[in-house]
């Protein structure tokens, strides 16, 4: 199936038509909309899905746990209808989910070095997993939870340590990469979802 035969997911999101204002907007930025959509299926529907060791069910799963960090309920819907298609017990669902409500917050939290940005330093809390759910998580989709949290609330707090823990739970140098990347790619995603609504929401600017 090529890239152009596949729905638009964030038009799909955003309730966008054809021929309608916020489809005319997007056309105006093609190849913008195209990247964003080959990402979602590089992403989430590569080629080599089924020989991965970095499953449908893992990344649908990460997705709903994203989305719901940052309020999507549109989004975390869309992901959980994803995995519950691959075959995934609605106990992981429902505990990713649990998650996802668990570690929600205000961030970007973390400290600068000294210096001028020290003044916008904000402590908050590192997430893991609850012990009511890790049984059904595993350890593996557990630390890749814990991973994603901070990639959200605590970009300016990396650190070695975070990557040698998804290390420790099973996850390979290039699962990792493809996971931060999944986890960005939902941020834009998401954004570019909220700036769309926004103009849906005023019709005066959608047209201008």
């Amino acid at each position: 199936m090529t890239v152009s035969s596949l729905p638009d997911v964030i038009d799909q999101l955003v309730g966008i038509q054809p021929g309608d204002a916020l489809d005319a907007i997007r056309a105006q930025r093609q190849q913008a909309r195209l990247h964003a959509q080959q990402s979602h299926i590089a992403l989430f529907e590569p080629a080599d899905l089924a020989a991965s060791t970095f499953t449908a069910a893992e990344r649908h799963a990460l997705a709903v746990f994203v989305a719901g960090l940052h309020g999507q309920v549109e989004l975390a819907a869309f992901h959980a209808s994803a995995l519950l298609l691959a075959g995934t017990p609605t106990e992981l669902l429902d505990a990713v989910s649990a998650e996802a409500e668990a570690g929600a917050g205000r961030g970007p939290y973390g400290s600068y070095p000294a210096g001028p940005l020290s003044a916008e330093n904000a402590p908050g809390p590192l997430y893991v997993a609850g012990a009511a759910n890790l049984a059904v998580l595993g350890t593996r989709l557990a630390a890749g939870l814990a991973h994603a949290h901070r990639l959200v609330f605590h970009p300016r707090d990396a650190e070695a340590a975070w990557l040698q823990a998804l290390l420790d739970a099973g996850w390979s140098t290039t699962e990792i990469v493809t996971l931060s990347q999944l986890v960005s790619f939902l941020s834009f995603q998401i954004r570019v979802i909220a700036g769309l609504r926004a103009l849906a929401a005023q019709p005066s600017l959608a047209i201008a």
